[in-house]
């Protein structure tokens, strides 16, 4: 006879580090070989569930939603149920989320490269490959170790370099930097964790 599945609990579609992910927790009592499958809606398109081939018959319980989707710029939201063997549970939806306004983003990771007279600093995104078109930027700070003077450089296009004169600068100096995005209203991401490098030392 047929097993009653019980559905996936805590299903959430969540934005994490420029990703739309659909997340759940197995049900009570499932056999440990049962798989998942993933489709999602959006607004302007309600009632046709749209199948997530890199999502069908999944282990795992969670789902990267971001480059299935149609558009960034509509609500979607996401189901998932179980499956095992005939047997399979009632589908469980998630909230409404659209990537344009609820994307999270991630601290970029900095590349310093010191030159003679100056150094070069390059941000990089840990980003889907479809979003890679999307307007991002980024905010430098830069700061004597030990101080809290920073000195800003702001609204710089993912795919600028930075370049800062070193002549005036000694010792031990310190760079940090966040994504930006400009959606409905402007979202950042937390600073990245410092990196520090000695200017101009002699000895």
């Amino acid at each position: 006879g047929r097993v009653q599945l019980l559905p996936p609990q805590n299903v959430t579609l969540l934005s994490k580090d420029f990703a739309m992910i659909l997340t759940w927790a197995p049900g009570e009592g499932y056999p440990p070989d049962v798989t998942y499958t993933v489709r999602y809606e959006s607004q302007d398109r309600l009632d046709k569930w749209m199948k997530v081939p890199h999502c069908k018959n999944i282990s795992r319980s969670f789902c990267n939603l971001t480059c299935a989707l149609s558009s960034f710029y509509v609500k979607v939201r996401a189901r998932v149920k179980v499956v095992w063997g005939q047997s399979q549970s009632p589908w469980v939806k998630s909230q409404f989320k659209d990537y344009y306004s609820d994307v999270e983003l991630a601290p970029p990771t900095l590349t310093l490269n010191v030159r003679d007279n100056s150094i070069h600093v390059s941000a990089s995104f840990p980003l889907p490959a479809c979003v890679e078109n999307l307007t991002w930027k980024y905010d430098l700070n830069l700061w004597e170790a030990g101080s809290e003077d920073k000195k800003k450089y702001e609204g710089y296009f993912r795919k600028d370099t930075v370049i800062i004169n070193t002549t005036a600068l000694r010792g031990n100096y310190c760079f940090s930097a966040r994504a930006l995005y400009e959606s409905i209203n402007l979202k950042h991401s937390e600073f990245s964790q410092p990196v520090c490098v000695l200017l101009n030392h002699k000895g």
